[in-house]
């Protein structure tokens, strides 16, 4: 028998997939949410809406995580180094951060949770995924390579921009409001707040806009030797970059 399960960040693109899904009165089984613990306030939020939605539905929703919580992996967990030459040294602690250069062990964490879940709940079924990926991110679609799931792309098939999504979002009524500051016109992706992968503009935005988050990076970045975006750029040299920055804007439009 087949299941429908559905993916959802409560990011813009996966959560305009469930709506539609829902408003097309497609089958749906399940909507699995992972939970890093390092999610803006917002995601949370629309989580909580988006479950007494599907209760109502009478529609299944499961919150997964990993074995250990995010800060535990970033700096308590043994890891040991590969391929080291240092033989009296082999092993350090914690991954530090998450992101950049392909060093994503949050996701990996994500798909192993999901599997773990599937093989759990579905040992005898075959999933159809439904992954919420926009027609314009061609990149991120992976073809079908885990026996029994068959994963789809709702967004793609229906021609859905990144922007579509959002738009669709606020038209159903959903928005990532924090503290009257909508997320994504400061950020491009409302990934976890404390993503390597977030580029200096919208760190620069998340010091002048998102003051308490900023906060938290500068408590990540006080236990972590590698500065957040490379050398150079820690949180702390960062913001001193943009303190300067903004001065200088100041003076700017002074003239």
């Amino acid at each position: 028998m087949m299941k429908y399960i559905a993916s959802c960040s409560f990011g813009k693109d996966s959560l305009a997939m469930v709506l539609r899904i829902l408003e097309e009165n497609l089958p749906l089984d399940e909507v699995i949410f992972f939970d890093t613990g390092m999610e803006f306030d917002s995601i949370y939020h629309n989580r909580d809406k988006m479950k007494r939605l599907l209760a109502e539905r009478k529609i299944l929703f499961s919150e997964l995580s990993s074995k250990n919580h995010f800060l535990f992996d970033m700096f308590v967990r043994p890891i040991k180094y590969r391929n080291s030459q240092n033989k009296q040294y082999p092993i350090h602690y914690g991954y530090e951060w998450c992101g950049g250069r392909g060093i994503r062990w949050g996701t990996s964490g994500k798909l192993s949770a999901i599997m773990n879940h599937y093989k759990e709940y579905y040992p005898n079924e075959e999933i159809t995924e439904y992954v919420g990926i926009a027609v314009d991110e061609p990149g991120r679609i992976r073809e079908n390579s885990r026996t029994g799931v068959i994963k789809t792309y709702p967004l793609v098939d229906w021609g859905m921009t990144e922007n579509d999504c959002l738009t669709y979002c606020y038209n159903h009524g959903w928005n990532w409001d924090e503290n009257g500051v909508e997320l994504y016109s400061v950020l491009d992706r409302v990934s976890c707040w404390c993503c390597q992968n977030k580029n200096l503009q919208e760190l620069k935005n998340i010091y002048v806009y998102l003051p308490e988050y900023w906060q938290r990076l500068r408590g990540l970045q006080s236990r972590i030797d590698s500065p957040m975006k490379g050398i150079g750029k820690s949180v702390f040299q960062l913001e001193e970059r943009f303190k300067r920055e903004i001065e200088n804007e100041k003076k700017g439009g002074e003239k």
